[in-house]
Order: C-alpha cells, then sequence, then structure tokens
C-alpha cells in the first residue's frame, strides 16, 4: 500500500484558511456560513460580527442582528463548553452531541459539580428548565430561585448546573451588535418552539468539522469539541476519507473533495476577533501560530485582544480603544513587518475600523511586542 501523502505546515495552513474562507472573501449568507463554521464562539458577543466582516464580501451587522432577532441563530454553550453562536437548525443538531462535553465540564472540570454532591439533580434540573422557561432569567435571578428552593445548597453552583446541563441559550438584545444587555437564559425548546435532534450524529459532526477545518488528526478533532473516544468514530469513517501525514508523520484525515490549495497560495491581512474558532480548534496548532508566539497567545484564557494573519499567520495582536474622542485601533507586531506587509495591515486595519467605529478613529501600529 503506497503511503500517506506528507502536508508541510504550509500546506496545513493554507488548507485551513480555505475552509475558513480566509483566502477569498465570498459572496454568501450569514446564516449559510455560520453553519459551514460549524458554529463560531461567541465568548465575546460582537466576536461574531467580526469574524464573519473577516469571512464574507459585503458583510452588515444588520444581517446577523436579524438572525437573532428573528431566532433563526442563537448563543449558547457547545464546543469546549463555551458560548457558540449557531443557526437554529445545527444548535437543535449538535447540542445534543456535546451533551457528554457538558455534563464532564459540570461534574469534573469545574468546581460545581463537587458542590452538589449527594443532590438529586434531576429534581433540580426540572425545576430549573421551569424558572428558565417562565421567563429569561439572569445568571444571579436563576441562583436566588434555586437557593430559595435548597437553601443548604451553594447558589452558584446550583444555577451553573442549570446553564451546563439544561439546553439553554441566551435571549437577545445580549448578542445584538449596537445594543446588548446582561446575559438571560432560557431553554433552546421553548425559544425556538422545537425540539433538540432526536438522533445526534457524532460521525455528521465530525464529517462537518473536516470540512471546516481539516485536514485533521483524531486529536485535532477532540480538541475542537471536547469529545473523547474519537478514534472509533473516525475508523468507522476510513473508508470515505482520505489519509495523509504531517511532517512528524501524525496521521491526518479529510474529505476526499475538499480544498487543499498549494502552499505557495498568497494569503491576504485578515483581522481575527479574541477568541477565533480558527486558533481553537487543532491540538497541533502550529498550522496557523508558530511556536515562538503560541505560549504568548494562547495560555491567556482571558485575552482580551484580536489577532492579525500576515501570509496566513498569526504575526500581530489588535485592540479597539474606545475614550471620549475617535477611537483608536492599536497593532501590536509579534515580530517585525516588513513595509509591505505593515501597509497592508494598516490598510485591512482601516476597513476593520469603519466598521467597529463608524464615528472615525485611527490607527496605532507600535513597534514589535517582547512581552
Amino acid at each position: 500500500m503506497p503511503s500517506a501523502p506528507v502536508l508541510n505546515t504550509r500546506a496545513l495552513n493554507r488548507a485551513l484558511l480555505a475552509r475558513q474562507l480566509l483566502l477569498d472573501r465570498v459572496a454568501a449568507p450569514a446564516a449559510e456560513t455560520i453553519e459551514h463554521l460549524v458554529g463560531m464562539q461567541a465568548q465575546v458577543p460582537t466576536d461574531p460580527y467580526i469574524a464573519l466582516w473577516s469571512r464574507l464580501a459585503a458583510f452588515r451587522p444588520g444581517e446577523l442582528e436579524e438572525l437573532v432577532r428573528e431566532r433563526k441563530a442563537v448563543r449558547g454553550p457547545l464546543m469546549r463548553t463555551t458560548l457558540h453562536l449557531a443557526t437554529a437548525d445545527d444548535f437543535l443538531t449538535l447540542r445534543p452531541v456535546m451533551q457528554p462535553v457538558l455534563e464532564r465540564g459540570f461534574m469534573t472540570g469545574s468546581p460545581f459539580g463537587r458542590r452538589l454532591t449527594g443532590m438529586d439533580i434531576d429534581a433540580l434540573l426540572a425545576y430549573g428548565r421551569e424558572v428558565v422557561e417562565e421567563r429569561p432569567r439572569t445568571t444571579a435571578e436563576l441562583g436566588k430561585l434555586l437557593h430559595e428552593r435548597w437553601p443548604d445548597r451553594d447558589a452558584t453552583a446550583l444555577s451553573y448546573a442549570v446553564r451546563y446541563l439544561v439546553p439553554v441559550i441566551q435571549v437577545p438584545p445580549r448578542g445584538l451588535w449596537e445594543t446588548s444587555s446582561q446575559a438571560a437564559w432560557t431553554t433552546v425548546e421553548s425559544w425556538l418552539g422545537r425540539p433538540l435532534s432526536p438522533e445526534p450524529s457524532t460521525e455528521t459532526v465530525v464529517l462537518r468539522y473536516l470540512a471546516a477545518f481539516g485536514p485533521a488528526s483524531v486529536m485535532d478533532i477532540q480538541a475542537w469539541s471536547w469529545l473523547t473516544r474519537l478514534r472509533s468514530v473516525v475508523e468507522d469513517l476510513r473508508p470515505r476519507l482520505r489519509t495523509f501525514r504531517d511532517e512528524a508523520g501524525k496521521e491526518l484525515f479529510d474529505l476526499p473533495d475538499a480544498p487543499r490549495p498549494s502552499p505557495d497560495t498568497p494569503a491576504p491581512v485578515r483581522f481575527l476577533p479574541q477568541f477565533d474558532n480558527l486558533l481553537l480548534s487543532h491540538a497541533d496548532r502550529s498550522r496557523v501560530v508558530r511556536d515562538a508566539f503560541r505560549q504568548r497567545l494562547l495560555s491567556n484564557g482571558n485575552q482580551t485582544f484580536g489577532t492579525v494573519l500576515v501570509d496566513g499567520f498569526v504575526a500581530a495582536t489588535w485592540k479597539l480603544l474606545r475614550g471620549k474622542g475617535p477611537a483608536t485601533l492599536r497593532i501590536t507586531p509579534l515580530e517585525p513587518l516588513g513595509t509591505a506587509d505593515a501597509a497592508a495591515v494598516e490598510t485591512e486595519g482601516a476597513r476593520l475600523l469603519a466598521m467597529v467605529a463608524p464615528g472615525g478613529g485611527h490607527i496605532e501600529l507600535l513597534a514589535t511586542s517582547e512581552a
């Protein structure tokens, strides 16, 4: 049997950028794009707007606002237990597949499960569901009501049990571009008037991941989803997949007809939001973040900056500073930028500034960061 072709780092980078719609902005509806990306990281409510702007030609924030207002897109816990924006159809499909991730995250990945040892969790979740379906509740409101029913239990742990274990979403105006509010929760079934998918398919989710993030290893798929024991799932899919190896010899899986551009394909400057899934969806992130910057960028779970791609790789961070006067888009290179790259970064930054600060502002391109 012939050995699997080897894909070097640049080949993997260009494949990922193509799947992520970051080589060329595309003319596609926002809903279709959100589904292609298998949801979008949305811990910061405005992040999906910036992520879509980087991928779509002529994207308007109002297009996504309309999807959220009309209940065609929702924000709730999915992959890695974190908030994601997904279309309504996708959330109903993905949430049951991710239930084991959320259960494990609550019971062993947080302090809250241990505080509820010995409790009738089913009774708690039934009452919690009743409370948030009566009307959307903030975390504080939910905790207070649950604590009144179970006064010997920690209010925060009670509320987080519902947030992790019941399929909840945050309702607008949270998640809108121009207006927002404190996060209030209700169940996705009551919000959409439809049930969760009765036949969740992990195989389908894996295939969709490969379409958006491949080629990838089993560990990569698990890093994106936090699902475990996916080796057997991928093995069942093997006859439908094409295999490759990276330069270290690790086996990678992909859809046979998925795009794999030449490593020499030009990659334009792109600005990404704080927690774009491009950076978070592989165990081996060297295909987009160079070793020299990985620890600095990815070890801070509370990062407050976006990232800038130059030639397909993270080369700078950005942050929008607002004050009494015009806004400032501060860009901090992680390595020295050549004249042409610096000019391209400023040009793309000006486009971003026009969307995030329509009242005007200026760009501040700093010297290389040594932090």
